[in-house]
C-alpha cells in the first residue's frame, strides 16, 4: 500500500513539474521578444540615408533563399552609399558542397563589390557564433548588422552583451505568406537566445586565429561613381 502511494505521488508531482515547465515556456515566448525588441530600440534603421557610417558591415548568412538575395542588396546599398567600407560575410559552411558565406561573396562581387573588400567568415554557425566571432575571431568593437529586422534585433540583443557595439540595417522584409514560419521559428530563437547568454554562457563552436580586417578608405569620387 504504502510503496504504491509512493508512486501516485511520484506520477502526480512528474505532472504538475510538466505542466509548470510548459507554462514557463509559454510565458518565455512574448516575454523574449518584448525584452529584445525595447532593448534594441534606437539602434535599428531602415534607411541608407539615416544609418551612421561605421568601417565594417556585417553580414548573417543563410541559405540561398528570398532572405539571402535581399540582405545582398542591403550590404551593396551600404557600401556603394558610403556608409561601410568594408564587409564581413559570416555563415555555415559545414560541408564543401554548403558554404553560406562564399556564395555571399559571389552575390556581393557581382552587385559591384570589390573582392579585395569582402572578408568570408566560414564558421557562423549561429547568430551568437558569427556576432562572438566578428569580436573574438576579427577584433572588431563596433559594426553595422545587416539582416532583416527580426534578425537584426536579436543580433543587436547578442552583440550588446558582448561588448560589441552595433547598430542594424533592415533588409527588405520577406511576405508573411513566404516568411511566416521562419517568424515562428525566430519566437524560439529568442529564448534559446537568452539562455544561451543568461544561462548556458554559451560560446563560439569554432574560434581559431585571430584574423585582422583593415578596411580601405573610399574616395568620394567611387562613391559618385556608384551612385550613377
Amino acid at each position: 500500500m504504502i510503496g504504491t502511494m509512493k508512486i501516485r505521488f511520484s506520477v502526480q508531482t512528474i505532472r504538475r513539474a510538466c505542466l509548470l515547465a510548459l507554462f514557463f515556456a509559454a510565458a518565455s515566448l512574448p516575454l523574449a521578444n518584448l525584452w529584445i525588441r525595447t532593448d534594441t530600440n534606437g539602434t535599428v534603421f531602415f534607411e541608407a540615408e539615416s544609418i551612421p557610417s561605421k568601417k565594417v558591415g556585417l553580414v548573417l548568412g543563410c541559405g540561398r533563399n528570398i532572405y539571402f538575395h535581399y540582405r545582398i542588396e542591403a550590404a551593396a546599398k551600404l557600401f556603394k552609399a558610403g556608409k561601410i567600407q568594408h564587409i564581413l560575410v559570416s555563415g555555415d559552411h559545414h560541408t564543401a558542397t554548403y558554404n553560406e558565406a562564399s556564395a555571399m561573396k559571389n552575390a556581393l562581387i557581382k552587385q559591384g563589390v570589390p573582392a579585395e573588400q569582402i572578408t568570408c567568415d566560414y564558421a557562423g554557425f549561429s547568430t551568437l557564433d558569427s556576432i562572438l566571432r566578428a569580436k573574438k575571431v576579427f577584433g572588431l568593437n563596433q559594426l553595422t548588422i545587416i539582416s532583416q529586422e527580426f534578425h537584426v534585433r536579436r543580433a543587436l540583443f547578442i552583440a550588446k552583451r558582448s561588448n560589441l557595439e552595433a547598430i542594424g540595417f533592415c533588409a527588405k522584409a520577406v511576405e508573411t505568406s513566404i516568411g511566416a514560419p521562419t517568424q515562428r521559428r525566430e519566437a524560439f530563437a529568442r529564448v534559446k537566445t537568452v539562455l544561451d547568454l543568461y544561462l548556458l554562457n554559451r560560446q563560439p563552436r569554432f574560434l581559431g586565429e585571430p584574423i585582422s580586417i583593415q578596411p580601405e578608405p573610399r574616395s568620394p569620387a567611387l562613391f559618385s561613381a556608384d551612385k550613377a
